[in-house]
């Protein structure tokens, strides 16, 4: 007698999600947080993202489940459901399956990426993407490094394959002063950027401490407590910087 094996749904690891309108892709977001992260981003918000055995055991189908709760809301609101961490490509296989169920729903779709683990992304996972947000943390692969404690060129290889399959792609710049504000270094990301016919916007992001309190909590030294935030002056000016290459910087 023949039998058939009933093929469980894909476990990921799972931080939190949230509901949220701006900076997450177009309309009203869904976003999923995941956990684990190979990046160590001295200005990391979220540092209880780390580690990946720190998030909740989550199947698909649950994770469906919620988002099918807010699926008419996304919808009006002409939103979707985002893919974010940690890095979601940790889990490129539960990220994968969330990314085709949604698409199979209707809904837009976006995976907020830091690029350093894009080879993990396969043809089928970006073919349920309908749109990348790709944190370029500096452009400058010595400042790459000290700023997050990996390389520079899987990003650029990455933004590099994005172009290649037309994925539309927001670039986010996290603007911390004395780290990614240097005048050369914007300029040469924003020629690599305008070089490809895929950007549409570069977001700008001011660095900030609102995420001190969770080091604090995890017992965990914030490595730039002392750093300033970025003035408006400060921010206009790189925005104008990027906008100089023919970008679009929000």
């Amino acid at each position: 007698m023949s039998t058939v094996e009933k093929v469980a749904a894909p476990v990921g690891r799972v931080h939190s999600w949230d509901l949220s309108t701006g900076v997450d892709g177009p309309g009203t977001r869904f976003v999923l947080f995941l956990s684990g992260c190979p990046l160590r981003c001295l200005y990391c918000a979220n540092p209880d993202t780390w580690r990946m055995r720190d998030g909740r055991r989550t199947t698909a189908d649950e994770v469906m489940a919620r988002i099918e709760q807010h699926r008419p809301f996304l919808e009006a609101a002409g939103g979707g459901v985002t893919l974010s961490g940690g890095e979601p490509l940790l889990q490129a296989a539960f990220t994968g399956e969330i990314l085709r169920r949604c698409r199979a729903l209707g809904l837009h779709t976006a995976l907020d990426t830091s690029g350093f683990l894009g080879t993990r992304a396969s043809h089928a996972l970006l073919r349920h993407t309908k749109l990348v947000l790709l944190d370029v943390k500096s452009y400058d692969p010595a400042a790459y490094r000290r700023l997050t404690g990996g390389r520079l060129a899987p990003t650029l290889a990455f933004a590099r394959r994005l172009e290649g399959l037309g994925v539309p792609v927001w670039i986010r710049y996290v603007l911390v002063p004395g780290w990614t504000d240097d005048d050369a270094s914007v300029d040469a990301l924003g020629a690599f950027l305008s070089g490809l016919g895929n950007v549409e916007r570069v977001d700008v992001l001011p660095f900030h401490k609102l995420g001190a309190a969770k080091y604090d909590a995890l017992g965990i030294p914030f490595p730039l407590r002392d750093t300033p935030v970025p003035d408006r002056g400060l921010v206009r000016r790189v925005r104008d910087r990027f906008a100089a290459h023919g970008l679009r910087a929000c």
